[in-house]
């Protein structure tokens, strides 16, 4: 029985040993790669999720051609979204245009261990009647059909970030932030490329419940703040489910914190995990639509290349 813990107590301390050799080596490698060289590698892991890494802001946005678009966006994403921790505010505004129904969303509130924010821009391939909205699948518009949309995340009045692209999907995600989505505000640009495609925006926001002194144009560009959303939320976010995934939010984001403490800014932390922990870092890019993707690990040309 001594002889069986004691040999137990050994392989303990030699896993220990290994794990602390692997963790040093690790912060080490990435220590010495040049700031140039950490965006490449990150933006490279990240595209088969579609994200990216914005070294200016030190967040997580989507890329333009992110796989998501092909999935398009329907009411339910919102409705079962509680169920895989993500928990927020949500604001469709529907409105019709050049013959068919358009979709503008947004959303901000917590993303798994991720405090964000994001801008949809969607259609239908005809006009909806307001019954079909729940029902139907809209797609992502067409290149030809971006827009520069603008977004600006605050936190309890203070800005968090600036995100600004012509985009289908605008986003940004802090990791390890936390937050209720009720503690988030965004400000939201968007600029029109047709003056009567805006007016059907702005006729659409006002019927919404937006205040028409709360919205500002300039141009071809409408500007407003989206804190309180006045659309009906999932019912599925009030109720216990929602505070459960708020726990294990908070939980996970402490806890992402001190596993990635050697680092302070997001790129190195999210480099030392994909490393250190490749599950965490799976679990950490799942943060919308609910898609699974298969997950690369890096090739040992790959890891010459950037001495890891």
């Amino acid at each position: 029985m001594y002889l069986f813990f004691g040999i137990l107590i050994l392989i303990c301390i030699l896993f220990s040993l290994v794990f602390h050799i692997r963790k040093k080596r690790i912060i080490c490698k990435i220590c010495e790669m040049q700031l140039e060289q950490k965006v490449c590698l990150l933006n490279q892991i990240m595209e088969p999720f579609g994200f990216c890494y914005s070294p200016s802001q030190d967040i997580i946005p989507s890329r333009t051609d992110a796989w998501q678009k092909k999935f398009g966006y329907c009411a339910l994403y919102d409705k079962t979204a509680v169920h895989f921790s993500m928990v927020f505010d949500c604001e469709p505004i529907y409105f019709n245009y050049n013959n068919r129904t358009w979709m503008f969303e947004f959303w901000k509130g917590q993303y798994g261990i991720s405090t964000g924010g994001e801008i949809g821009l969607y259609c239908a391939d005809r006009v909806l009647s307001p019954w079909e909205y729940d029902k139907t699948l809209f797609h992502g518009i067409s290149d030809k059909e971006l827009m520069p949309v603008t977004m600006t995340a605050y936190y309890k009045g203070s800005p968090l970030f600036t995100a600004c692209q012509p985009q289908w999907w605008l986003t940004g995600f802090c990791p390890g932030r936390f937050c209720w989505p009720g503690d988030l505000a965004l400000r939201v640009s968007i600029t029109f490329k047709s003056e009567n495609m805006m007016y059907c925006f702005l006729t659409s926001l006002v019927q919404s419940g937006y205040i028409k002194c709360g919205i500002s144009i300039c141009d071809m560009t409408v500007s407003f703040m989206f804190a309180r959303p006045f659309s009906h939320q999932p019912c599925c976010k009030t109720c216990l489910s929602a505070r459960w995934a708020q726990f294990k939010n908070r939980l996970f984001c402490k806890l992402y914190m001190w596993v990635t403490r050697p680092f302070k800014c997001t790129l190195d932390k999210i480099l030392y995990l994909y490393y250190f922990l490749p599950f965490a870092f799976r679990h950490m890019l799942c943060m919308k639509k609910h898609r699974k993707q298969k997950f690369r690990k890096p090739r040992r040309k790959e890891r010459r290349k950037y001495g890891i």
